[in-house]
């Protein structure tokens, strides 16, 4: 097992709260002399199906205390997610069905995987112990906080000030969180800066009951690609963990320099040493900034993929976006037509748009060829015949054969 300090600085790397560090530090010491390792929890309300770069901060935080030896407890808010956290929102957050809540934790325990140890990796969903809580020991839940307390967050603060509705059931959330520390007798948990009342309630909560409070560990929103915005799929400014490895290498290649160490720092895998040593040398000129990029895209997409598949997306990048070339892997799709087909809503019936609407802004934007062709005319048609090269953006790639 590493020592105290190798720990230490492995651990807050990347950390913007640590509660307690010198807590942490006794937890560490007693998990060395006992051979007991530390329970480090981190919940996700399985509220969207596909995770991108910004949901791996933690994931690559609990495969930091997991290489280290601890135990991770992925914990699945099955339970909560049927509540909807509050945390962020405007306004009351629609809740999800039983449905959406089991199709989603399926895909997430695919996705976090690529990540953690599956065999070392406990995956845990609240449901099992909040549900077998009655009315009386949520109400006496309910009695260990008071609503000034609850209002002292500056999301409840902002829409209590502005009149907007808050729901009782949204007051819940932060204990029914907390208590999952309670139930799982958490030494550490993990969450985003956003999380950090709720974490902290675990620590009330455990207390309250005899418990050794958690360590509470927070880690930064990660930036999308724009380098301002929190990543999100909404801003289109995301990796996605699920993505083609041509899109990955692509779009890890096109962040800045100054937002690529960001990445670096809470994503790679590489030390903290050798970060710094990357960051030297191309600073001082033996190394381009594009070289340090390539070893991050190659890292992350391999991650995600395989190391054979971060070759063959690198060897792609550069036949298309430096050679003018096509890639080798274009998806080939049939469609049986008669009558022309209106551009935009053939883009979205070969996925490569989300909507006609979306279609028709590629188009004004440049954005789209025919066979090699720019199309500047909204209102193009595409006859149905023969088989036809369709290029969006600049790593979308379709063949399409007309039946």
């Amino acid at each position: 097992m590493a020592t105290i300090e190798e720990q230490i600085t492995l651990l807050e790397r990347g950390v913007v709260d640590c509660i307690a560090h010198d807590e942490l530090v006794k937890k560490l010491k007693k998990s060395i002399e006992t051979g007991v390792p530390l329970r480090v929890k981190a919940g996700f309300d399985p509220t969207a199906p596909d995770l991108h770069l910004g949901h791996t901060v933690l994931l690559q935080k609990l495969k930091h205390f997991q290489d280290l030896g601890h135990q991770v407890l992925f914990l699945i808010g099955d339970f909560t997610g049927m509540i909807g956290d509050p945390t962020g929102k405007s306004e009351t957050r629609k809740a999800l069905t039983r449905e959406d809540v089991a199709r989603n934790a399926e895909s997430y325990k695919e996705q976090v995987f690529k990540i953690l140890d599956p065999e070392k990796t406990e995956v845990v969903f609240n449901s099992e112990w909040l549900g077998a809580l009655d009315s009386f020991d949520m109400i006496r839940l309910a009695s260990e906080l008071t609503v000034a307390r609850m209002l002292e967050r500056e999301d409840f603060k902002v829409r209590f000030r502005e009149g907007s509705p808050i729901s009782i059931h949204e007051f819940m959330y932060p204990l029914i969180q907390g208590y999952d520390s309670v139930a799982l007798k958490a030494d550490v948990e993990l969450g985003g800066t956003d999380q950090l009342f709720n974490l902290l309630m675990g620590r009330d909560l455990q207390r309250s009951r005899g418990q050794e409070p958690q360590v509470v560990i927070t880690m930064p929103l990660l930036e999308g690609l724009d380098g301002v915005n929190k990543m999100s799929k909404s801003l289109g400014n995301y990796i996605g963990v699920a993505e083609p490895a041509n899109d990955i290498y692509g779009k890890v290649l096109s962040a800045s320099d100054e937002l690529m160490f960001r990445y670096y720092e809470l994503l790679s895998d590489l030390s903290s040493e050798e970060i710094a040593s990357l960051k030297a040398d191309m600073e001082a000129g033996k190394l381009h900034p594009k070289e340090v990029k390539q070893k991050l895209a190659r890292e992350l997409t391999a991650r995600f993929h395989s190391e054979e598949a971060a070759i063959q997306a690198e060897a792609n990048f550069a036949k298309v976006f430096q050679k003018g070339g096509i890639p080798d892997d274009i998806p080939e799709k049939k469609i049986t037509a008669k009558d022309d087909i209106w551009l935009p809503q053939l883009l979205v019936d070969l996925d490569m748009v989300k909507s006609t609407s979306d279609g028709r802004r590629m188009v004004k934007q440049n954005a789209v060829s025919l066979d090699g062709k720019k199309v500047t005319d909204m209102k193009t048609n595409v006859t149905p015949k023969g088989e036809l090269l369709i290029k969006v953006g600049k790593r979308r790639f379709c063949k399409v054969v007309f039946e």
